[in-house]
């Protein structure tokens, strides 16, 4: 068995430190660090970082260190059983996370700007039977996307997390403006290519810089938000195309037809146009006050370890404190967040991260598994609907474009709201559980699709169909491969090559966003709608049995857990999955109430004093 397990101080950096260890190595830090003013919150602060225990009361130390009643008060708070308690935060850290949702919507928007605009354009660009070039145009900024994720590495080097934020929103909210002026299908291809530029980066950003700045104890729960608040922009971008449909007489075909000299002008053609540019409005609100944010305490303390420059270690304190409710929990974070910098960079000395994500067992199982559910988020058929689904209902169900652009905003609601639940079961039912629990449905409601399509066009029984299957699908996809793959490709790679497999697994998402999006008019005329849809329903099956087998469960896990999962061979993985099926069939079918859940591993309980 291969069995790989990292070094413990990333897991539990101070277990098993003495006082004497510990008292050195905090000084060491305070006289590296030159924050002797903010001595005895970093000193007070450290010893709650190896033990949240350090402080209880009746129990005495030997230093003298106590805690105040407003500090003991909001630890507290933060160690609190309630659920609803570790959402009380500092009004900075919610502004934050304002400003980064607004960041992930402005992405949802850019992406079904195009779906009713090009009901329109389709014949004001020329597009109409051209499906290789409508495909093209269609999924321009995610052939883009596919690369320049990888600008996020040397950007974030030059302008830091929000100077990338900063610069992309500008990008994305300039280029959504210039998709109102092209006059050819090429001008549109360009502009929209260079959208991606705003898009890309932005996508690897943004998680990052609110994982970074978040308390432990709701960072899932931010990380989470980037999907939920990018089908909130999705469904914008749908309500968007219904408000605009009717701002110009496109819909006449006397005075807007494919010849018509009037089809690039403004009484045809403004519809679409401010559809296309719609999405600019959000990432302005970004622009204007993402400075007025704290920079990313992790990321100021990385440069400060790099440069040797000690004004970035007081900038992270004071960033910490804007970021939490006292300066003891700032300096308990700054002192860890430190240490465990200087594990990452004893470990990136040892190892190669990029290599291993490839040659060692526990990576590169830990990237399938992440690549497994990148790859099906996009084979499901999500962004067919995403994209397509007002020309879809156009032009095989016969239904007028004002009905087509209402039906596919019913989808983009019902994606927003049905995410919603995954705050929660993303924690307690758990990542797998989710998606194999919605993967079958997916599978069945994609059938009823097929079904649909396949009925005469005339047939009364297709537009309901049709609307049933869809909306279905949305409340399927939307509380499981929705949310789920980002989450978990996030925390199953460990910390000293995460950048690494993020910008691998993010690319790749990326890349088949942008393969669906070039091949469906011609795939849709080739295999025929239903046909296509039948493809998408079989790729739900054959992802069932993928996480099934090869992708293990991760939720209430500490990182030497996970380290463990991904240590065991895939057969072991195989195994238990086949081991649960099995137990799935016998209690649920057979009704055999006596059988027990196989488990993979044994939850142990966490060592008193670990982080």
């Amino acid at each position: 068995m291969d069995r790989h397990i990292p070094d413990r101080r990333l897991a539990q950096p101070f277990s098993g430190w003495t006082h004497e260890q510990m008292t050195k190595a905090i000084d060491d830090f305070i006289d590296k660090t030159e924050l002797q003013d903010y001595a005895t919150y970093i000193r007070r602060g450290a010893f709650l970082a190896q033990s949240k225990a350090a402080f209880t009361v009746g129990r005495e130390r030997r230093d003298e260190l106590v805690l105040k009643n407003s500090e003991r008060a909001y630890l507290d708070l933060e160690n609190s059983t309630r659920r609803i308690d570790k959402f009380k935060q500092p009004w900075r850290l919610y502004a934050l996370v304002g400003c980064c949702s607004l960041g992930a919507a402005v992405q949802g928007w850019d992406e079904t700007a195009v779906n009713g605009a090009q009901i329109y354009y389709i014949d004001a660009l020329g597009l109409r039977g051209r499906d290789g070039l409508l495909g093209l145009v269609n999924s321009a900024p995610y052939l883009c996307c596919a690369f320049s994720c990888w600008l996020n590495y040397p950007l974030n080097r030059l302008f830091d997390r929000r100077g990338v934020i900063f610069l992309t929103c500008l990008i994305s909210s300039i280029t959504c403006l210039g998709q109102a002026f092209p006059q050819t299908w090429q001008q549109l291809f360009v502009v929209r290519l260079l959208l991606g530029l705003g898009i890309g980066p932005k996508s690897a950003t943004i998680p990052i810089y609110a994982a970074e700045c978040a308390p432990a104890n709701i960072r899932g729960a931010l990380v989470m938000m980037w999907q939920m608040w990018t089908a909130f922009g999705i469904m914008c971008g749908y309500i968007a195309g219904v408000v605009l449909a009717g701002v110009a007489d496109s819909g006449n075909p006397t005075l807007c037809g494919p010849k018509s000299s009037l089809l690039l002008t403004a009484r045809c053609s403004l519809n679409w146009r401010l559809m296309l540019a719609s999405p600019m409005i959000l990432p302005l609100f970004v622009v204007a006050y993402v400075y007025t944010l704290p920079e990313s305490p992790r990321w100021l303390l990385k440069k400060a370890r790099k440069s040797n420059n000690k004004k970035y270690y007081e900038q992270a304190f004071m960033s910490l404190c804007k970021l939490r409710h006292t300066k003891l929990q700032a300096g308990r974070d700054l002192f860890l967040i430190d240490h465990l910098l200087q594990g990452e960079e004893v470990i990136m000395t040892q190892q190669k991260p990029f290599s291993e994500l490839f040659t060692l067992g526990r990576n590169r199982r830990a990237l399938t598994a992440s690549v497994i559910t990148m790859f099906l988020q996009q084979f499901c058929g999500v962004n067919v609907t995403a994209y397509y689904s007002s020309t879809i209902l156009v032009d095989h169900a016969n239904y007028p474009p004002r009905s087509a652009l209402l039906i596919s905003m019913g989808f983009g609601i019902i994606n927003f709201l049905f995410a919603i639940p995954a705050i929660w079961t993303i924690d307690s039912f758990g990542r797998r559980n989710l998606l194999l629990t919605t993967f079958p449905f997916m599978a069945f409601f994609q059938i009823i699709m097929v079904i649909a399509f396949a009925l005469p066009s005339h047939s009364p029984a297709q537009p309901p169909l049709v609307i049933l299957g869809m909306y279905l699908f949305g409340v399927a996809y939307s509380p499981g491969e929705g949310p789920v793959p980002f989450v978990y490709s996030a925390e199953s790679m460990p910390l000293y090559n995460r950048d690494f497999g993020m910008g691998i697994v993010t690319s790749i998402n990326w890349f088949w966003n942008f393969f669906i999006s070039i091949t469906w008019p011609k795939f849709s005329r080739a295999f025929t709608v239903s046909g296509a849809f039948g493809w998408y329903a079989a790729w739900c099956v054959i992802g069932w049995w993928m996480i099934l087998l090869f992708v293990p469960e991760t939720k209430d896990l500490t990182l030497e857990q996970l380290d463990e999962v991904f240590g065991y061979g895939t057969k072991d993985h195989m195994r238990h999955g086949m081991e649960q099926l099995r137990w799935f069939l016998g209690r649920y079918v057979l009704r055999r109430k006596g059988l027990r859940e196989p488990v993979f591993i044994a939850k142990e309980e966490e060592e008193e004093g670990s982080v």
